[in-house]
């Protein structure tokens, strides 16, 4: 299949296409013996293409990389003269050049895509596609509801350019600041720190979680690891939606590499973010905890009814009917139950015709007996008499005896 001279050579490891664009111009590249020039086309397997009179090796095996960018590394393949620091290409233990896709400041951290595959770091970093990218971003103090508007609607930054609109919500606090989420379609430099400064919200800290429908998942800083062939079509596809269920292989930080092969065929699965996708065949489904409110239930599956605050509803055709505690005076019963009757406070009202009339503890003055009642003494208040005078009181039954002594 014949495809641009440039491409085929970036694709063999020469450079970029715009260094092998310098090459061609310069006329160091020939196809079958004749110089090459710009737009021409050729066939890598048909065609023998030299630079620089040596002959062209056959292009390399794509490879995909998920990379932990810690802080204090550069997102480039090499530094600039004089600078020591490190960079991302100094993380992977491999010789093909390999270059991010999807760069990070020095001082941020995060998911970075490494690859060799042009087309697709082009798919994703254009700003035509528009590719979310998802970041967790600690500022250093509690955002207000108007800072939050203003970061959503965008903002226009000092050079005069007006951002994208943005997702974005409070995640948590963290002492005297906040973890924010920010769902965002572009990428400029510095734009998430520079927006922050100007609306009032100092950032602290930056960590990328997602580019696309990749994500950065159990990664510490500096692990690595090898992409999935089903995560590999996930991106080149163009969808943003995480593909939870894909098999992943294990991290890695130091050590010999391995085949891309054989890190492609592991099945270690990581946590992901974002809305669950449909499972890969052969594979057992996992149910995910959602928040939010309860969607319909799917068709052939249980139906759990949900808990649910407030007034109770009418209840369902064919369930069981719950009866509910209230507050507040009784309601009319319910036609086909029985009733119960309520405990009422104050004075007892008329009894009911056909229900026991049951006495009524008083207080107050002792009232009249009811006539057919027998009559119980009251108890009265007020000093206590002597045994003498209780006697004296007391009706006497029969004759008190005379005693012996009187007689004589």
């Amino acid at each position: 299949m014949e495809e641009r001279l440039q491409k085929i050579m970036a694709q063999s490891g020469i450079g970029s296409r715009r260094d092998c664009e310098v090459f061609i111009i310069s006329g160091r590249v020939s196809v079958n013996g004749v110089v090459a020039v710009i737009g021409q086309k050729a066939d890598p397997k048909t065609d023998k293409i030299t630079v620089d009179g040596k002959l062209l090796k056959a292009p390399e095996e794509k490879i995909y990389i998920a990379l932990h960018k810690p802080r204090g590394v550069l997102s480039a393949v090499e530094s600039e003269p004089g600078d020591n620091r490190q960079t991302v290409r100094d993380l992977l233990p491999m010789e093909e050049r390999l270059y991010p896709v999807g760069r990070l400041d020095f001082d941020s951290e995060g998911l970075v895509l490494m690859t060799n595959d042009g087309d697709l770091a082009q798919r994703l970093t254009h700003p035509s596609h528009e590719h979310e990218k998802e970041y967790r971003v600690l500022v250093a103090s509690h955002p207000d509801d108007e800072q939050l508007a203003t970061w959503r609607r965008g903002v226009v930054m000092e050079d005069g350019y007006k951002t994208l609109p943005v997702e974005i919500r409070i995640e948590g606090a963290a002492g005297k600041g906040s973890w924010l989420r920010i769902v965002m379609k572009e990428g400029r430099k510095r734009q998430i720190r520079e927006i922050g400064s100007l609306i009032g919200l100092p950032v602290a800290r930056i960590v990328r979680i997602r580019i696309g429908s990749l994500t950065l998942g159990a990664l510490k800083p500096r692990e690595w690891r090898y992409l999935s062939p089903a995560e590999v079509a996930t991106l080149k596809s163009g969808s943003d939606e995480v593909y939870r269920s894909m098999p992943i292989s294990r991290p890695r930080r130091y050590g010999a590499r391995k085949s891309p092969g054989e890190r492609q065929t592991s099945t270690h699965s990581t946590w992901r973010n974002g809305p669950r996708q449909a499972p890969v065949e052969g594979q057992s489904e996992r149910p995910v905890r959602r928040s939010g409110p309860r969607q319909a239930p799917v068709e052939g599956q249980s139906e759990r009814p949900p808990r649910r605050s407030g007034p109770r509803q009418a209840p369902v055709e064919g369930r069981g009917e719950r009866p509910v505690r209230r507050s507040g005076p009784r309601q009319a019963p319910i036609e086909g139950r029985s009733e119960r009757p309520a405990r009422r406070s104050g004075p007892r009202q008329a009894p009911v015709e056909g229900q026991s009339e049951r006495p009524v503890r008083r207080s107050g003055p002792r009232q009249a007996p009811v006539e057919g009642r027998s009559e119980r003494p009251a108890r009265r208040s007020g000093p206590r008499q002597s045994s003498n005078e209780k006697q004296a009181e007391r009706p006497s039954s029969r004759p008190r005896p005379v005693s012996n002594r009187s007689k004589k």
